[in-house]
């Protein structure tokens, strides 16, 4: 697809293109000094609704140096590490907007994972913004790229978010 057109298809998304939502409240703060959201602040909310996945349905733990929590649940040893990512806006959110961000993966190899989050705001149906970033997964320790491929437990939770659709992969 040439670049036009892969923006175009961008700008079509809806939330049901997306299998994972999280809602975020704007804060005063989000708005930079031309009243909308700050760019900065699309980096915090795709980290954000991405971490949220991985913690809650992945068996992620960041702040777990064990395999297992303090419930006796077996925690990942990995941990994602951002080697890109990017945003293209296409309208304006600010204070005091409630944003639904969708989140799905669009890419998912043996060590890596790309997602795409999708920002709307809340009642209207059209896409602001759609961005996303590549994880590598890593060992907690030394920090070297997973052997034998990511947890089982993440890969599982990432396959429940995979585009089906091979041509929207490649977006």
């Amino acid at each position: 697809m040439a670049p036009s057109e892969i923006i175009q298809a961008k700008k079509r998304r809806t939330r049901k293109d997306y299998a994972y939502h999280l809602d975020y409240r704007t804060r005063w703060s989000d708005n930079d000094m031309y009243g909308h959201l700050n760019n900065s602040n699309y980096a915090f909310l795709i980290d954000s609704i991405v971490n949220t996945y991985l913690i809650t349905h992945c068996g992620l733990n960041p702040f777990n140096n064990s395999s297992s929590s303090s419930t006796g649940s077996t925690t990942s040893n990995h941990i994602g590490l951002v080697v890109s990512s990017y945003c293209d806006y296409f309208a304006s959110v600010s204070f005091p907007d409630v944003l639904d961000l969708g989140l799905r993966v669009v890419k998912l190899g043996s060590t890596s994972v790309t997602y795409e989050v999708g920002v709307f705001k809340r009642g209207e149906e059209s896409v602001k913004a759609v961005g996303g970033f590549t994880h590598v997964f890593v060992g907690k320790e030394g920090m070297k790229p997973a052997k034998g491929g990511m947890d089982e437990r993440i890969r599982k939770g990432l396959e429940k978010l995979v585009v089906e659709d091979s041509r929207e992969a490649k977006l």
